[in-house]
């Protein structure tokens, strides 16, 4: 098989975090080439500032496009992109953008809504209740994902690392999310 994954990390969530990290082990053991993406610049704290948050998204897409402008996701049989945060963000956009977007499989960890202004196939996301970038519990992730027929696994207590303050309690979610994420990685492809 040709499968290729692209991990599209955070604003200081690298693809060495666990999330991401254990994800690109996931896919190389499913038989996926994997490209974990890399970008920065961005200008601090961007959290709740709408003009810099818009800034690190151009800035991580302009990168974004530079690093995968000689990639062709046609020749792929199957093509999964993996994403964190502003990572979910990019990911969606440059699977809307695609010529073969219905062939895109998308991974959302932590999705910020802007992550939903776009057409994007098939997708599974993972949010927390204490996420600051998206409201906490005033976040519309879960109806976001419900309007779209996106399966959605919401955290409680969970902030923006998908973490609560019991280190053991995520350690044993961060394995339920890896085996959905796995069962994701495996699954079939809708049409």
């Amino acid at each position: 098989m040709n499968n290729l994954a692209i991990i599209f990390p955070g604003i200081g969530y690298t693809a060495d975090k666990p999330l991401l990290y254990f994800s690109r082990r996931l896919a190389a053991a499913a038989g996926y080439d994997v490209l974990p993406l890399s970008y920065g610049g961005f200008p601090p704290k961007s959290i709740g500032d709408a003009d810099r948050m818009a800034e690190s998204v151009r800035i991580a897409f302009e990168q974004t496009v530079e690093l995968l402008s000689g990639i062709d996701l046609a020749s792929r049989d199957r093509i999964l992109f993996i994403g964190k945060s502003i990572g979910t963000v990019i990911a969606a956009r440059i699977a809307s953008e695609s010529p073969v977007r219905d062939r895109i499989r998308l991974v959302l960890y932590t999705p910020l809504e802007q992550t939903f202004s776009f057409a994007f196939g098939e997708a599974i996301v993972f949010t927390g209740t204490d996420d600051p970038w998206v409201g906490k519990s005033e976040s519309r992730i879960s109806a976001l994902c419900a309007g779209r027929g996106i399966p959605c696994r919401v955290i409680p207590d969970a902030n923006h690392s998908l973490e609560t303050k019991d280190p053991m309690n995520d350690v044993a979610q961060l394995n339920e999310i890896l085996n959905m994420t796995d069962a994701f990685i495996h699954g079939p492809v809708r049409s």
